[in-house]
């Protein structure tokens, strides 16, 4: 009877290289679980940001804090507001899941827009000049909200993904 194990001993040997035990590529199902994990830490960031919006757009609704201090610690977070956004929906076109990636893009191309329209002289998407003008207060802490609701609902959504690919692997 002849022998069907390789040569040099049994098949349940591992392989080593220089570096250590060979590590296969990650499987499909391992990368949609990084994607998602990556998405859930980027929505969780997205989270605290809307609630420090809201946050510091009530202190000035209150007069705790003046117009200019107001829009500047606001401002500061609106680019990484917009790379954040546009890396979950990046995530979710580069994986092929369509129906996030639908559920993304809106809000990303809102950002966006929302950046690309501000007026030449203005410090930023938030103005102390026209802060209280025609209630662009009322109008900022909305939006806030819709986005704080967006991204719960988000949330759940990444954590529900994640957990069946991490069970599907």
């Amino acid at each position: 009877m002849k022998d069907s194990r390789p040569l040099g001993g049994s098949t349940k040997r591992l392989r080593s290289s220089l570096f250590g035990p060979e590590v296969g590529l990650p499987t499909a199902g391992a990368m949609e679980a990084v994607v998602f994990i990556v998405s859930l830490v980027d929505c969780c960031a997205l989270i605290f940001l809307a609630v420090y919006f809201i946050i510091t757009l009530s202190d000035l609704e209150c007069d705790y804090i003046n117009a200019r201090a107001c829009c500047s610690k606001l401002n500061k977070w609106v680019i990484p507001e917009m790379v954040a956004q546009c890396l979950s929906t990046m995530l979710m076109m580069v994986s092929m899941h369509w129906f996030i990636l639908l559920l993304n893009l809106p809000v990303a191309a809102w950002n966006i827009y929302r950046y690309a329209k501000v007026p030449m002289g203005n410090m930023g998407v938030f103005d102390p000049t026209e802060i209280h003008n025609r209630g662009l207060l009322k109008s900022h802490m909305k939006e806030a909200m819709i986005k704080l609701g967006y991204h719960l609902l988000c949330f759940f959504i990444y954590l529900y993904s994640m957990i069946l690919a991490l069970i599907n692997d």
